[in-house]
């Protein structure tokens, strides 16, 4: 699927539910990020999300492969799930995956992603926020092109992108055009221009997510959880965005 581009640049919304990739759409995002449980920074949504998304929106969808929260060292049973995971993806006409793995040194598991580019191609390949855990983030930009990725999404190894410019421009720069570096984490209305103009990234990653309190009136205050607010990609703050994107 085509995505466009807004003012030259591009703005991938994380959705963690198919009401927030509506709401990234109508707020005219370029394309989401799809997962589950966003508050554990992201797992692989389910079957039922996925068909219902592909099925609601337009724009680009990218989905995150991760069979858990935690690290990014993972068993050949878990490999397995992400395989067949992406082979899903494929057959439900997604548009891309987002996958990593690493060594336990911290470098990247080039055989095991290397069989996961596999079975997704043609799809996009996006390198998600596992690079943000590498011990040496120049050699691996280049395991991840010689690997034929598609864009890396990263902090530049911070907790915000807005921390990590500095790194975030060296890569860009040591790519060049050879790979997409999309800055992420943190990014909002407040600062996606500064971070754009303090790296020379042409697209950004923000959830411009909303908490949703639960419209429950019955409360058992015995019992602790269960009730927690919601978060959602709010349409307001992706066209917030969307028109800062429009003035660069």
């Amino acid at each position: 699927m085509k995505e466009k581009a807004i003012g030259g640049y591009q703005l991938e919304i994380c959705s963690n539910s198919s009401a927030s990739a509506i709401e990234a759409e109508q707020g005219g995002a370029t394309r989401v990020e799809l997962c589950q449980n966003l508050e554990n920074g992201g797992t692989t949504p389910s079957f039922g999300q996925l068909k219902q998304t592909r099925a609601a929106v337009n724009i680009g969808i990218h989905v995150l492969i991760r069979p858990r929260g935690g690290d990014f060292l993972y068993t050949e049973n878990e490999i397995s799930e992400m395989i067949t995971d992406i082979q899903l993806c494929k057959e439900l006409g997604m548009d891309g995956v987002v996958i990593g793995i690493l060594n336990a040194d911290g470098t990247v598991d080039k055989a095991n992603m290397k069989r996961l580019v596999d079975v997704a191609r043609p799809m996009h390949v996006t390198f998600h926020r596992a690079f943000d855990r590498v011990e040496d983030p120049f050699q691996a930009l280049e395991d991840l092109i010689d690997l034929g990725i598609d864009r890396i999404l990263t902090s530049g190894l911070q907790n915000s992108a807005l921390a990590g410019a500095p790194l975030l421009k060296q890569l860009i720069e040591q790519a060049n055009g050879r790979i997409v570096i999309m800055p992420g984490a943190g990014v909002d209305a407040t600062n996606i221009r500064t971070v754009l103009r303090e790296t020379g990234a042409i697209a950004v990653h923000s959830s411009a997510k909303a908490s949703q309190p639960s419209k429950m009136k019955f409360s058992q205050s015995q019992v602790k959880g269960m009730d927690e607010a919601q978060w959602m990609s709010s349409k307001e703050k992706v066209h917030q965005m969307v028109d800062l994107l429009k003035s660069l």
